[in-house]
């Protein structure tokens, strides 16, 4: 029987839903403290089982969700999304309400409307100019509330409310792994450094990803490592003709899963430049 896992509300680039399956079967079997060093829209760590689970982004909207939906009951979270939508007469087809609530939300920054802006949006797209403005367009009869999100919603925040999990804000060179031991495990999605991923250029108000980044990621893992504490790193070795160097030659010290094998049908294959090399690198 295969296991269904939970998906995030919140579409977000390089989410892990669809790698699940491959990817959590690395995981050790027994945690005590599970971090997700790089949480994004939460779909691995509302999924990872542990004694204790701290979850960690950069970008402040995705915590700051998390945690008013992990302060609330399910129905209040519900009953506020459909109030917002009635009063606010969202459709998939009503682009100027949508106008009108994007230019509330910039206002007023309520991050449970930004959630409801995001579903009404082009994609589910979750975009921002330098200033933190909200700027994505209208999902015009493509993006809406409809029962899939819902559904998603029930799960993830009952996910949330049944786990002993932390939403954290920090820079992952801020986040404190010093207590942590051969019964924890530290997992990393950073952003991919030659996948040019939407926030990763630093031109949206947000910081950017470098090859510094990289390398200060990695020396953490080195450390983790000599700690006898298990991590697993997920990223990309070559994208589109362009390979990174340094993960490479770094990786050779751990062992690398190679998920292309098993993640058919997916732009993670081939493009017209060349082949996408995605990983999972473990120290166990």
């Amino acid at each position: 029987m295969k296991e269904k896992y939970i998906k995030s509300p919140i579409n977000y680039s390089g989410g892990k839903y669809r790698l699940l399956k491959y990817i959590i079967p690395y995981f050790p079997k027994e945690i005590d403290v599970f971090v997700d060093l790089f949480g994004g829209a939460g779909t691995v760590s509302v999924n990872v089982n542990a004694k204790k689970i701290i979850y960690n982004d950069l970008i402040n909207y995705l915590p700051e969700l998390f945690n008013i939906w992990k302060s609330k009951s399910l129905k209040e979270i519900n009953q506020y999304i459909n109030k917002t939508i009635e009063t606010n007469s969202l459709s998939s087809t009503n682009k100027e309400a949508f106008l009108h609530f994007r230019e509330k939300y910039n206002t007023t920054k309520n991050i449970e409307d930004l959630f409801i802006l995001i579903c009404y949006s082009f994609n589910y797209q979750m975009r921002f100019n330098n200033k933190h403005q909200y700027n994505s367009s209208f999902g015009y009869e493509a993006s809406t509330m409809n029962d899939n999100i819902r559904n998603n919603i029930n799960l993830f925040v009952n996910a949330i409310h049944s786990k002993n999990i932390d939403f954290l804000c920090n820079d992952f060179r801020d986040v404190d792994l010093a207590k942590l031991d051969s019964n924890d495990f530290v997992y990393c999605d950073p952003p991919y450094l030659i996948s040019g991923a939407v926030y990763q250029d630093g031109k949206r108000g947000f910081k950017g990803w470098s090859q510094q980044d990289d390398i200060d990621l990695y020396n953490i893992l080195d450390d983790l490592n000599s700690r006898n504490v298990k991590f697993a790193l997920s990223n990309m070795l070559e994208s589109k003709g362009n390979k990174n160097e340094y993960l490479i030659d770094w990786s050779k010290k751990y062992n690398i899963h190679n998920l292309n094998a098993n993640y058919n049908g997916s732009n993670y294959q081939r493009t017209g430049k060349g082949k996408d090399i995605e990983v999972l690198i473990t120290n166990y």
